[in-house]
């Protein structure tokens, strides 16, 4: 399912994004400032989190809880160097938790993501706009 917009109009793409969602692990994918850690916020917004300030580009994983004290996590994998690395700080056990996980970068640790997931794919179009494929 392909979605086009611009900021204004994320909070209600995020929302839809929610509501068709069946599995708990999001893949992330696109280029480097193409709005995904901006769209993840708009995600955990939708969830009752609000408290979401950046990408964990440095600690790798952030932990937020939703109103109902719910864990989700948020990854950036980018730092990693190797699968070895992942299972070295435990992301496998994060990623089958059965909690909700935003893989940014997840390429790095592709073998130890779970078979369900969905994934977002991110295209620039212009400055302001953004298309994104849901699976």
């Amino acid at each position: 399912m392909k979605f086009t917009f611009s900021l204004q109009e994320i909070d209600n793409i995020a929302e839809k994004i929610v509501h068709l969602s069946s599995s708990k692990i999001f893949l992330f994918n696109g280029a480097m400032g193409a709005g995904k850690t901006t769209f993840i916020k708009a995600l955990a917004k939708q969830m009752g989190i609000n408290d979401i300030a950046n990408s964990p580009t440095f600690s790798i994983v952030n932990e937020y809880h939703t109103n109902e004290g719910q864990p989700l996590y948020h990854f950036d994998l980018y730092r990693l160097k190797n699968e070895e690395e992942a299972y070295d700080i435990g992301l496998d056990e994060y990623f089958y938790s059965g909690n909700y996980c935003f893989i940014e970068w997840p390429e790095k640790a592709s073998h130890i993501i779970p078979e369900q997931y969905h994934t977002i794919d991110f295209e620039i179009i212009d400055e302001n706009t953004r298309r994104i494929t849901f699976i």
